[in-house]
């Protein structure tokens, strides 16, 4: 019998596969067991390319990677630019939420993940921002980014805004005029986040004096 004529694992179908996993079960269901069984493989057989859990969170963490749009960095209006990526950095991990536990404090060693942050660096730096400045944008970018992907502000009230009445009469005014402005729990948090982002790109094109004051 001749050879297959394609391989049965790699590193990508493992990564893929993982990313399925973590997306389905959280990330608490990341085992190698797990992943083995959606393969259809022995769990040994994983180890002959990807090393460890480690070396496999580094692959799903370049898989991740690679679905974030860096092309709006390069945008002529480094505001639109900035915001562009943003939103799509963002749109990634909504489809994802459940890697940000695994990814969020690890190190930054995939290249796409790094090649992320230079391009945003050198976006923010070609703004007039100093380095120490733009690092702490970019900061400031990833919590809001992450934080937003990962919590939902609306969805964690359960009542109708009358529910909430009378006891608590200023959330069930302003639950109620959020409604009316459409699109449901997403709607809030998209609108949340969208102010959010607006507030902090427009506090970068304060001159450094001004952030500074501002108690940065």
């Amino acid at each position: 019998m001749g050879r297959p004529s394609k391989a049965l694992l790699s590193r990508g179908i493992i990564a893929r596969a993982a990313l399925e996993v973590v997306d389905e079960a959280g990330a608490e269901g990341l085992t190698m067991r797990a992943l083995a069984e959606r393969l259809g493989v022995k769990a040994a057989s994983l180890y002959n390319h990807v090393a460890s859990k480690d070396e496999l969170l580094d692959a799903l963490s370049e898989l991740v990677n690679e679905e974030i749009d860096l092309t709006p960095l390069d945008h002529d209006d480094w505001h639109a630019g900035v915001g562009a990526y943003a939103r799509g950095y963002r749109e990634v991990f909504l489809r994802h939420p459940n890697t940000i536990a695994l990814l969020a404090r690890r190190r930054v060693e995939a290249d796409l993940q790094l090649r992320g942050y230079d391009a945003l660096l050198a976006a923010l730096t070609r703004a007039g921002l100093s380095p120490a400045d733009a690092a702490e944008a970019a900061a400031a970018l990833d919590y809001l980014v992450l934080g937003s992907a990962l919590e939902t502000f609306a969805a964690g009230f359960t009542r109708t805004p009358s529910g909430y009445r009378p006891q608590f009469p200023a959330l069930a005014d302003s639950l109620e005029a959020a409604a009316e402005r459409g699109g449901g729990p997403t709607g809030l948090d998209g609108r949340g986040f969208e102010l959010a982002l607006r507030l902090l790109l427009n506090g970068l094109r304060l001159n450094p004096t001004d952030r500074r004051d501002t108690g940065g």
